[in-house]
């Protein structure tokens, strides 16, 4: 022992389940039936509205405590330069999705205003997410739908649209009611990480058709991001040379300014705003030397002003598209969430999955009224609100105005902006996002199935696309859950010398194991699909299979008995002793066969037979070389019915064999479950189960005192107690 070490010393008795609970009182707690939770969720009171208030509009909770001076420059910074990468992103991905640019605009407007006042995140910009238009395709006749008569392609396309996000509001809204937020607890952060890097990567070749200035379809589905690629390489000699020129010099000065942000973030009051700047002197540049037909660089163009009137959704569209609906909400809300939860990770503070959901359907209903369409999170818009400044949603709030401005009043200032400035802006935002590959080698030294969920939801989210990845990442997810509960790794446990302490017996020299003796620990519940390995790796263990010594014990008792009856075999003070001139044949009798599995019977026998000693010739029985186990539960956090019949089934055979078995550290709650079972008889008792581990070594090393081979090895043990 270390000089100066602190000790701690405790005199108390050696208790079992059964004298601890005689000794101490527990005391009774009436459990909660599903009619009481189901009568507290529906009761109310003032305390309860109050909080229901302050959940339902999260905003009076974080504007109690703005700090005005310290947050809303940098605020006000980050919702200008939000604001204009929104109209533009507004504008292309509608573009994109062959729809009339100016509705992208609606998006980045009406559902952000109420997620700033129903949203728990205080970084991520509401933006429109991949829009549903598969029933109007760009060839062919449109879906026989009541409501298209008369309308246009494009009429018909934001019919759909805005018709899909209300109905996959609604779902949202009906979760969130319903409290089914939960599902977010599934989104581990290395399935966080892996899918945003490969959403990363879907916006990056995205965006690289407005950088090389090329004409370039929309496609999705699965291996969407292959057949992108291979349209824009076969389209690469069209590259417009001003449209990269252009993108290159935005996305290095924007780079350089934003590393100089990150290093002198302590000196500068607030981040410089290098996105505006650089959309200001891009338009300036373009409109002064009329780049757009000089070299053919495509504009944003034409922005007509004001809102058009709210419309209510078209319910024949809701019974074509109410399976993909779901899946949209699922996915919408996925994104936003894992987006979310990375945000509130860095800068420490919670977000609230159930009131997201609310959030987003109310956002997706109310927008969708005036022909807006599904907003999730707007990945590179986050990175960007983020990135320059943002501390709460009163930057995404002033976004939100910066678009409305546009919209109604300004809107033909940006005219003549390139797209590709856009593309370029959103391209170095992603920076944050893409470095997440920098976990991988990590993940690999230090938890390697992470490390297997990680590349597998991105590649997954890479090549089937992001619903597909994300439900593919959930899927690697929960079998690497499953594993690690099906083969945990189990251990034979000794204890350290001079201590109450006991670790796993290959990572300590210096430990003490009484002979005999074996302690088993599982770390993991017991249920249907590992009880049959434990039964393995307890085999394993004890260096035995107890069930097969138990058959080879009970076929050489009835040989036993058989020669004891031919007087081939006599009884002597010093044993059995053989009688017949010829050597002993093996019985061959295979009645009764299921009566090998009992305990072993020696009535009839002039005395009880020494398993370990010498036997009869030509009898050979499996040697027993322990007499105690003791399993440690500490880690068993429940037991399924299958668990609990193998275990009791497990725990006979070694009684059978007789092995005394401790169970130890067993919770409380399991031990309430064995005895509502029927879990116990007359072999498998209570008076097995022990309080700690220690408490069962000392009482096998008082009941088997020649287990320890030196006296003081059983006093440091004793002492420790």
């Amino acid at each position: 022992m270390r000089q100066g070490a602190k000790q701690y010393v405790v005199a108390r008795p050696l208790y079992s389940e059964e004298s601890f609970a005689e000794e101490h009182a527990k005391v009774y707690r009436h459990r909660k039936t599903m009619l009481d939770h189901i009568k507290q969720y529906f009761t109310c009171d003032a305390k309860r509205a109050k909080n229901a208030a302050l959940s339902l509009l999260p905003v009076i909770g974080w504007m109690k405590m703005y700090r005005i001076k310290e947050w809303l420059l940098s605020d006000i910074v980050s919702g200008v330069s939000t604001g204009l990468v929104a109209v533009l992103q507004g504008l292309a991905y509608c573009l994109l999705a062959s729809l009339p640019p100016w509705y992208g605009l609606f998006s980045a407007f009406f559902p952000v205003i109420i997620y700033f006042f129903l949203g728990t995140s205080r970084h991520i910009s509401v933006g429109k997410a991949s829009i549903y238009a598969a029933l109007v395709p760009d060839e062919g006749p449109p879906a026989n739908i009541t409501g298209f008569e008369g309308l246009s392609m494009d009429q018909q396309r934001v019919l759909v649209a805005s018709s899909v996000t209300f109905l996959a509001g609604l779902m949202q809204l009906a979760m969130g009611v319903l409290q089914v937020g939960f599902v977010v607890m599934y989104l581990s952060d290395t399935l966080v990480s892996g899918f945003t890097t490969a959403a990363a990567i879907h916006i990056l070749v995205s965006q690289l058709k407005f950088v090389l200035g090329l004409q370039v379809r929309g496609i999705s589905g699965p291996l969407a991001i292959i057949y992108t690629l291979e349209e824009i390489f076969s389209k690469i000699t069209s590259t417009n040379v001003c449209d990269v020129v252009i993108s290159l010099v935005i996305m290095v000065a924007v780079f350089i300014v934003k590393e100089l942000n990150d290093r002198f973030k302590s000196k500068l009051p607030v981040p410089i705003p290098i996105e505006v700047i650089m959309t200001v002197i891009a338009c300036g540049v373009s409109y002064a030397f009329n780049f757009s037909e000089k070299y053919g660089i495509e504009i944003v163009g034409h922005i007509p002003k004001g809102y058009e009137s709210p419309m209510a959704p078209n319910l024949h569209i809701f019974q074509e598209t109410a399976v993909e609906a779901f899946p949209m909400a699922i996915v919408g809300f996925a994104v936003a969430f894992s987006v979310a939860k990375v945000y509130s990770v860095k800068h420490d503070y919670t977000i609230d999955g159930n009131q997201e959901l609310i959030a987003f359907g109310v956002s997706n209903i109310f927008g969708a009224s005036f022909k807006s369409f599904a907003a999730s999170t707007a990945l590179s818009r986050s990175a960007v609100q983020e990135s320059t400044g943002g501390k709460t949603q009163v930057a995404g709030l002033l976004s939100a105005i910066i678009v409305m401005i546009v919209t109604l009043a300004i809107g033909f200032l940006l005219n003549p902006l390139p797209k590709s400035v856009l593309g370029a802006v959103v391209i170095v935002n992603l920076k944050g996002m893409l470095m997440q590959f920098r976990d991988i080698p990590y993940l690999w030294r230090r938890d390697r199935p992470d490390c297997v969920v990680w590349l597998g939801t991105c590649i997954a989210s890479i090549l089937l696309g992001l619903d597909l990845g994300l439900a593919v990442g959930l899927g690697v997810e929960l079998v690497s859950v499953v594993l690690r509960t099906q083969f945990p790794r189990c251990s034979v446990l000794a204890n350290i010398k001079g201590t109450d302490i006991y670790r796993d017996r290959k990572d300590h020299t210096d430990i003490f194991e009484p002979n005999g003796v074996t302690i088993f620990r599982i770390p993991s519940p017991i249920f249907f699909a590992n009880i049959e390995f434990f039964r393995s790796k307890l085999v394993e263990a004890v260096g035995f299979n107890p069930l097969r010594v138990l058959r080879k014990r009970n076929k050489a008792v009835r040989m036993i008995r058989k020669l004891l009856k031919k007087g081939d075999l006599q009884w002597t003070s010093k044993g059995f002793m053989n009688t017949s001139c010829g050597p002993i044949k093996e019985s061959e009798d295979e009645s009764n066969m299921e009566d090998l599995d009992l305990p072993t019977d020696f009535k009839d026998l002039p005395a009880r037979i020494d398993w370990n000693g010498e036997l009869p010739s030509n009898i050979v029985v499996p040697r027993v070389d322990i007499h105690s186990l003791i399993l440690d539960f500490a880690a068993v956090s429940f037991l399924d019915i299958s668990a609990l019949k193998g275990l009791k089934t497990a725990l006979k055979e070694l009684i059978r064999v007789e092995v005394e078995v401790y169970i130890v550290a067993c919770d409380p709650y399991i031990l309430e479950k064995l005895h509502n079972c029927c879990f116990f008889d007359d072999e498998v008792q209570p008076s097995m189960f022990f309080v700690t581990l220690h408490d069962a070594m000392l009482h096998i090393i008082e009941k088997h005192p020649d287990s320890t081979e030196k006296k003081s090895d059983f006093d440091k043990v004793k002492k420790r107690i």
